[in-house]
This record gives structure tokens, C-alpha cells and sequence, in this order.
């Protein structure tokens, strides 16, 4: 349970709370969190990155979300440093501090996007932003599914490779490539069939299928 529990935190699961930034409409969070990343990325500027992380740092704070900020930071941080390192060697330093910076400070406040809010909400809002596109064809349900399906499938996903792992590694086989991918692979096909079988036993899909065997006649 422990794993799991890490590996969700680590994709940004839903924290309940009731401070300002919990209760404050998606769209607003939503757009706030464009502005910011926009003039992070496209101004490049010490001063607005700093400024950034100030905002970035009081959303955590007013949503009593300081305690666990760097934790994803314990997945980035070899990226970084070897994008740091190669942005000081042919840029210099300031460079490596902006480009490293800007990326931390875009990923804290994306993250703090699922941390404050609820799972349905934030479904809903990507749902609602697919519905104009219903003309051209595009099912927003569907759409809402399908995504729920990813978001609980990837923490299963991790968690599945990192048990395969650790049960390599205490056979001494964590250098076997087929040791560590087969059962992942398994486990995989064994939960994509358990969904679908689960799908279908709620009627979900035989309504795009009745018309599309409709159509093709």
C-alpha cells in the first residue's frame, strides 16, 4: 500500500482541503497556471522567474501543501542536473540557474493543479473543453473515460514495475532485461483485459459500436 500510495503522490493525487486555492473555480486555477508557465517560458527573465516561484510557493503554503513540495523533484533532479550542467558549459551559469529554474517552477505549478482538485472536477473541466469539438466528430464522454482510465491505470502501471523490480533484484536478476519487462508486460495485458471485461459489463461502448454497424450499413 506504501508504494502505491508514493507513486501517486509523485503524479499529484487530490489532497482534500478547504483552503482559497481548493475552493477557487478550475478555470481560474487553469488560467492562472498558463499565464504563469507563458511568461516563465517566453520572458526569461531572472526577475519574473523569481517572482514566479513566490507565487508558486505561497499557493503551497495557502493550500498547507509546503510539506511534500519537492517530492517529485526526487524523480527530476538527474535530468536536471545534467541539463544544468550542459546549459553552464555552453551558455553559463545564468543560463543553467533559468533553464533549470523555469522547469521547476512550471512542473510545482502544474502540480498543484490535481493536488487541490477533485479527480471528477478536473475531468469535467477537460470534458467541457472537448465539447465544442462534438461537430467534428469527437465524443466528450469518451473522451472523460478514457482519461480517467489513464490516470488510475499509470500509478498501477509504476507501482507494478517497481514490485517486478525489487522481486528481481532479490533473485539477483536486475540486470535481466527479461526479468524486469515480461511480468510488467503481463501484468499489463492482465489489467488492460480485467478493464475492458468491467467496460463491457456495463454496456459501455456497445452504444458507439450499435452506430457504427448502423453507419456501415
Amino acid at each position: 500500500m506504501k508504494r502505491s500510495v508514493r507513486t501517486t503522490d509523485l503524479l499529484g493525487s487530490y489532497r482534500p482541503g478547504s483552503s482559497p486555492v481548493h475552493a477557487a473555480p478550475l478555470a481560474l486555477k487553469a488560467g492562472a497556471l498558463v499565464i504563469l508557465s507563458a511568461a516563465v517560458l517566453v520572458l526569461r527573465s531572472p526577475a519574473v522567474l523569481a517572482v514566479a516561484a513566490v507565487l508558486v510557493l505561497t499557493a503551497y503554503a495557502s493550500a498547507r501543501l509546503l510539506r511534500g513540495i519537492w517530492q517529485p523533484l526526487r524523480m527530476m533532479w538527474p535530468v536536471l542536473v545534467l541539463l544544468g550542467i550542459f546549459q553552464w558549459w555552453t551558455n553559463g551559469v545564468p543560463a543553467a540557474v533559468m533553464v533549470t529554474g523555469s522547469i521547476v517552477v512550471c512542473v510545482m505549478a502544474a502540480r498543484l493543479l490535481p493536488l487541490t482538485t477533485a479527480p471528477q472536477v478536473l475531468l469535467d473541466g477537460l470534458v467541457s473543453l472537448a465539447r465544442p469539438l462534438r461537430p467534428l466528430g469527437a465524443d466528450p464522454e469518451r473522451f472523460g473515460l478514457t482519461l480517467a482510465l489513464m490516470l488510475r491505470s499509470i500509478p498501477f502501471l509504476l507501482g507494478s514495475a517497481r514490485d517486478v523490480r525489487e522481486s528481481a533484484m532479490a533473485r539477483g536478476l536486475e540486470r535481466n532485461p527479461r526479468a524486469l519487462t515480461v511480468p510488467v508486460v503481463i501484468r499489463a495485458v492482465a489489467y488492460a483485459r480485467q478493464t475492458g471485461d468491467a467496460l463491457a459489463a456495463r454496456g459501455i461502448g456497445e452504444a458507439s459500436e450499435t452506430k457504427v454497424a448502423r453507419g456501415n450499413r
